[in-house]
């Protein structure tokens, strides 16, 4: 990017997002603070941590349903299933290794989590709704623990 680059030649925010990101990161490099697009690069940096939280939320949701399909159709059970289970674990923890911040927070969506994971499964598994219990049966640690396969038999 030149470095005379005016502020009347950068791309406006709402014209190209890519192209602005490009030149927004060039201006922070260059050390060009007085030609920042400073209200929308916050509230873009500020969303990066929702992403993270929504990012964490949906895997912890798929997680959540493969679990109750593994509990509760143990004669459906395939390694395509494990997979999933293993893959949302792996990708919910490096997500919490990068922001430990976010270390909370699968336990504070849970019950939202759940609800959706509870009427997902039955949906996928065409078991009735009722069939899984109202509230989430396992708890966070053993949902996030690599080795836990719930049983069929199993009860909170």
């Amino acid at each position: 990017m030149n470095k005379h680059l005016w502020k009347s030649q950068l791309t406006p925010y709402e014209v190209d997002f890519a192209q602005w990101c490009v030149e927004q990161g060039a201006l922070l490099r260059a050390g060009r603070l007085d030609a920042l697009d400073r209200e929308n690069l916050a509230e873009e940096i500020e969303s990066l941590g929702g992403s993270e939280e929504d990012e964490i939320g949906s895997r912890l949701n798929v997680l959540l349903t493969h679990l109750l399909k593994w509990r509760y159709q143990p004669d459906k059970r395939s390694s395509g299933w494990r997979g999933t289970i293993a893959e949302q674990r792996y990708r919910i923890g490096r997500r919490l290794k990068r922001s430990p911040s976010l270390r909370a927070f699968p336990a504070e969506v849970l019950v939202d989590e759940y609800k959706t994971a509870r009427l997902l499964a039955a949906g996928k598994t065409g078991l009735p709704e009722q069939i899984f219990p109202e509230t989430c049966p396992f708890v966070v640690d053993q949902i996030l623990e690599e080795s836990f396969f719930p049983d069929a038999a199993e009860e909170r």
